[in-house]
């Protein structure tokens, strides 16, 4: 059922076969589909205390049982009302419901389903259903098309959306649409593929298929939130050549990459030129505004930005209070941040989940964890659902504050309400296990991971390492390391740190010596925190004569003793038996001595 619906579409619209099926065989073709997109998922078909959904049930089934049957178009309606609920199996399931009876359908009915199958992430189902109506003689078009591009792009099968895309052009399935080639334009950039996406833009501006302003758009967004923000600029002034008009979208783009990094000078400039176009600034590019200066600490910036927000009688909505909340967070100022949380209700606005989890992680990281806990009970009270990230952070503040029995707790409710743990819950979880020295259970931990396809990363074998070695499993946690390119891993710079702090400590210099020329093999160079954390070891074991390479390699890098190093060096020379050399040496890598 998973095999390449590109294939899929070349067989159906090449064959030379009839179209004369029995009814039974479509009956019975449709049945399997449905089965198969049930078999692997919970399934009710009338969700409860949705009274729309049951009468639009009602009614279809009524209609149904009606001689003759009513046209195709009412039904279609009524499946609509169903799709737009986001009840796609309860779709698929009227419709079998529906051939089973013999009601009307047509080609947008086939447009409907395949629809449902896509949003539900089985595009493979889409384009069985798609072969089934195609091979009863209804024709696809070019909306058939566009929604089988787009599930491909949502069930991450980007290679073969490409493919899709392709044939359709030359095999000249249909004529692609505006639709078209944003949809794969977009899905491309939202795939990572963003130079694919831009050389396709400039390939099409040479063909009758002209991109949009939609297309240029999602090109500029998706090169500005990779940090190539000159070259969203280059394509700006590219379409504006080409008499395509930028919009409040394309600006706010723009000015969100700037912001990202600081360039404030063109995000005035920016401004202006909208103001110069006559593009209104809307509340998406105020909120862009607003988030970037807190994040900057800029405060009264901000709150130049809200004034000239209220002067243009431009409302702030849901995602300026989350940022304003999110900026007076960062300061630490959580008064501020519970004042401007409480204001919501009072303009006329309902918090958001993302209001709660982000005045959650405030308290979270002052400690005030109880206050978080009572946050997070309150949210669930007002109907909203908590997501994988509101977990996080409560679980994360819970083990922070050693509360491991809570955290556990915390995770088994989040399974048990079927909110699915993604790696960085794993992480948190795995390293509450290490900082209590159960290593045994973390590596049982690790394979239950495994089992939910959830692949641990350079993070997930940090902590394992890191909790290794403070357990006092060298042997292991160097193993541990070493295997780490055989699955597809590169140990970064703080794993290596980790494993040379640790054979300092237990004075294997030769050892250390050997990873750290290992290090610079692998491309890893050393940095000042690796060369402090390998001689304040040394030092604290009182083996200067050991430290003293290390020092001297230091120097020769250009790095500085920190803090806790240069203490200990300094604590040498108020010693009775001074030594020139190391004296030296410490005047190099001690700052101002």
């Amino acid at each position: 059922m998973r095999s390449s619906g590109v294939a899929l579409v070349c067989r159906v619209i090449t064959s030379k076969s009839s179209h004369q099926y029995s009814y039974a065989t479509f009956t019975s073709s449709f049945s399997l589909l449905c089965f198969e997109f049930h078999k692997n998922r919970p399934f009710s078909t009338v969700p409860r205390k949705d009274y729309e959904l049951d009468d639009t049930l009602f009614l279809i089934r009524k209609m149904m049982r009606m001689r003759p049957h009513p046209y195709a178009s009412e039904f279609n309606k009524l499946l609509q009302v169903i799709a737009k609920k986001k009840q796609y199996p309860v779709a698929l399931y009227v419709f079998d419901e529906m051939r089973q009876w013999g009601a009307s359908v047509n080609e947008y009915t086939m447009n409907i389903l395949v629809n449902c199958c896509c949003l539900s992430k089985r595009v493979d189902i889409g384009f069985a259903v798609f072969g089934v109506f195609f091979k009863h003689g209804y024709a696809a078009d070019i909306v058939t098309f566009n929604t089988l591009l787009k599930g491909l792009f949502l069930d991450g099968k980007v290679a073969e959306a490409e493919k899709l895309f392709k044939k359709i052009l030359s095999l000249r399935l249909c004529e692609p649409d505006d639709v078209t080639i944003l949809t794969v334009i977009d899905g491309l950039c939202k795939a990572g593929r963003v130079h694919t996406a831009r050389d396709l833009l400039l390939l099409l501006e040479k063909t009758i298929y002209k991109p949009d302003v939609l297309a240029y758009n999602a090109v500029i967004n998706g090169l500005c939130k990779t940090g190539m923000v000159d070259n969203a600029l280059e394509l700006k002034s590219r379409m504006i050549e080409k008499g395509i008009s930028p919009d409040v979208v394309t600006y706010s783009s723009m000015i969100q990459g700037l912001c990202d990094f600081g360039r404030w000078k063109e995000v005035k400039n920016l401004l202006d030129e909208m103001v110069d176009h006559k593009i209104y600034v809307t509340v998406v590019t105020f909120n862009i505004l607003v988030d970037a200066f807190y994040k900057e600490g800029n405060i009264k910036e901000a709150e130049d930005v809200l004034k000239i927000m209220k002067q243009q009688n431009i409302s702030p909505d849901i995602v300026t209070y989350n940022a304003l909340i999110d900026g007076y967070c960062l300061q630490g100022k959580m008064d501020k941040a519970k004042e401007v949380f409480d204001s919501i209700t009072r303009n006329g606005l309902k918090p958001c989940i993302i209001s709660y989890g982000t005045l959650i992680n405030g308290y979270c990281k002052k400690g005030k964890v109880d206050e978080a806990r009572r946050l997070f009970l309150k949210a669930s009270s007002t109907g909203l659902q908590h997501t994988t990230v509101t977990y996080n952070i409560m679980i994360h503040g819970l083990f922070s504050k050693g509360r491991n029995a809570d955290g556990w707790k915390l995770y088994k409710d989040m399974e048990a309400r079927h909110v699915r743990p993604d790696l960085c819950t794993c992480n948190i979880l795995l390293e509450g296990l290490c900082k209590t020295q159960q290593i045994a259970d973390a590596f049982l931990f690790l394979r239950a991971m495994e089992d939910k396809e959830l692949n641990p990363d350079i993070i997930t074998y940090g902590i394992l390492i890191n909790g290794l070695c403070k357990d006092g499993k060298l042997l292991e946690a160097k193993n541990l390391l070493n295997e780490l390119p055989s699955k597809g891993l590169q140990p970064d710079i703080k794993l290596y740190t980790v494993i040379l702090g640790s054979l300092s400590r237990e004075g294997c210099v030769d050892e250390a010596k050997d990873l750290l020329v290992k290090m610079e093999r692998s491309g890893c160079a050393p940095d000042s925190m690796t060369y402090n954390i390998i001689i304040h070891c040394l030092l604290k074991k009182k083996e200067d004569d050991k430290a003293m390479p290390f020092i001297e390699e230091m120097h020769e890098r250009g790095f500085s003793a920190d803090a806790a190093t240069s203490s200990m060096l300094i604590s040498r020379l108020q010693g009775s038996n001074k030594d020139d050399v190391l004296l030296e040496l410490i005047k190099k890598v001690v700052p101002k001595i």
